[in-house]
């Protein structure tokens, strides 16, 4: 059966179910969207791994890179290989060189090791079809690293009256004390700002 490349198109706060967010999978060759619900830690992982940022401590997808990395195991390519029931499934490829296995996985988890190991992700057409949905791209939206999320007033408001200077030092401290979601939304408030100007 032959594959889809697809590449990872945007991400997003879930309307439809709390705590959740949907990732945006696009096919590199054509204007079908595959939207996958995920959970807030792989939307972090795969946000954090989308902007380079360096964690204090190796997070869980980290230490499995490191850990394959140690044992020269490598992971080839990642494929999405099922939709049943609305769920979606995925099997990472890995290979150490001479033998090549797959290894069932999570869609969610396969997809942040395969921004880690730099490795394709794909789809079957059946898949897409069961699944996607077709934009224009004149409305599908850029690439949002962190998922986008709508922000307490009062926190909108408190960072409002930093400068841009102010708000990368206190995302750097974010980072340093490994609080995440407070990261996210002064990145947030940065990206908006550099927009504006």
């Amino acid at each position: 059966m032959e594959k889809l490349r697809l590449e990872i198109i945007g991400m997003s706060y879930s309307q439809s179910q709390s705590g959740a967010y949907a990732i945006i999978l696009g096919e590199q060759e054509g204007k079908r969207r595959l939207p996958i619900i995920i959970g807030s830690f792989e939307a972090q992982a795969i946000a954090i791994e989308i902007e380079k940022i360096k964690t204090p401590r190796p997070l869980t997808h980290d230490l499995f890179k490191s850990f394959a990395d140690t044992f020269h195991i490598n992971v080839t390519e990642v494929i999405i290989n099922k939709f049943s029931e609305g769920v979606f499934y995925a099997v990472l490829l890995c290979s150490d060189g001479k033998t090549e296995q797959e290894v069932d996985s999570r869609t969610s988890d396969a997809i942040a090791l395969a921004l880690r190991f730099n490795c394709p992700i794909y789809t079957y057409e059946n898949i897409m079809v069961a699944a996607g949905i077709i934009m224009d791209e004149e409305t599908s939206e850029p690439i949002h690293a962190e998922p986008e999320q709508k922000l307490p007033t009062n926190l909108e408001d408190d960072l409002k009256v930093y400068t841009i200077t102010d708000l990368q030092q206190l995302l750097k401290k974010a980072v340093e004390r490994e609080e995440y979601e407070k990261a996210s939304k002064i990145r947030d408030e940065i990206t908006k700002r550099k927009r504006e100007t």
